[in-house]
């Protein structure tokens, strides 16, 4: 019978190596990166699948997030007589925290997902040896399109987010709350900086790294037939989960300093 701390020293190092993994393939996917040929179509096409096709997904979390956390910010502010609050800490925390995050934890699910998915079918399909046995690198090939794609369409589906979530706390404090169109503008942005949209830009860029690596890597150490592939993308959605919001706190600490 195991023993509870064999169990455990067995979970640790199993979580260990498989980090060691991890980052060993991050760094062949960084050198591959100038690497040629480079597939333009390849890529153009994963920029349309991680940006273009995951808009409506961001729209509608970003417009709703963005609704609900103003009516929560107007009724809050009411009980002390601040309304005109509301729409400046709106404004802070839409650009700081909710428009990266939002969209960083929404393709966490639809596109991270979908690359684990998509690599894991090639690797029991056996499509990753294929490539292998043609002289093509699978990191390069699979990889650097995907990563690329991600840390180029973030930050642009941020800035989508940002600009939809100011309309979604229009809406509310406009017509719910009864503030000015003018005034909402103006107090949005009152306490926004450039600092601020950098910050969320460099948090965009950073969650697009972890997306796009974590479900690549998922689908490349992909085993087990059917049943791999199932697990491979609820695997790299929680990972990815996971590590984007740890990686938003740390940001967060080291970028407001």
């Amino acid at each position: 019978m195991v023993s509870f701390v064999e169990f455990l020293g067995a979970k640790i190092i199993s979580n260990v190596s498989s980090f060691g993994d991890f980052i060993l393939v991050s760094i062949r996917c960084f050198r591959s990166i100038f690497k040629r040929p480079f597939d333009t179509n390849y890529f153009l096409n994963q920029c349309s699948f991680v940006g273009v096709s995951s808009v409506p997904v961001v729209l509608m979390t970003s417009l709703s997030v963005s609704m609900v956390f103003a009516v929560q910010l107007a009724f809050g502010f009411k009980q002390f007589q601040a309304e005109g609050l509301a729409s400046q800490v709106e404004g802070l925390a839409v650009i700081r925290e909710l428009a990266p995050v939002i969209t960083g934890l929404m393709l966490a699910g639809r596109v991270g997902s979908a690359m684990a998915a998509e690599i894991g079918t090639m690797r029991i399909t056996e499509q990753i040896d294929a490539l292998e046995c043609l002289a093509t690198d699978p990191i390069h090939y699979l990889f650097v399109p995907r990563f690329l794609a991600a840390i180029l369409m973030l930050p642009m589906l941020t800035i989508l987010s940002i600009y939809i979530s100011f309309w979604g706390g229009h809406f509310i404090l406009v017509n719910l709350s009864f503030q000015s169109s003018d005034f909402y503008t103006s107090e949005f942005f009152k306490l926004i900086s450039s600092s601020d949209l950098r910050i969320a830009l460099i948090k965009a860029f950073v969650f697009g790294v972890i997306i796009s690596l974590v479900g690549c890597w998922k689908g490349f150490r992909t085993e087990g037939g059917a049943v791999g592939v199932g697990a491979a993308p609820t695997s790299s959605v929680v990972t990815s989960s996971l590590w984007i919001l740890i990686a938003d706190f740390v940001l967060t600490k080291l970028l407001l300093v």
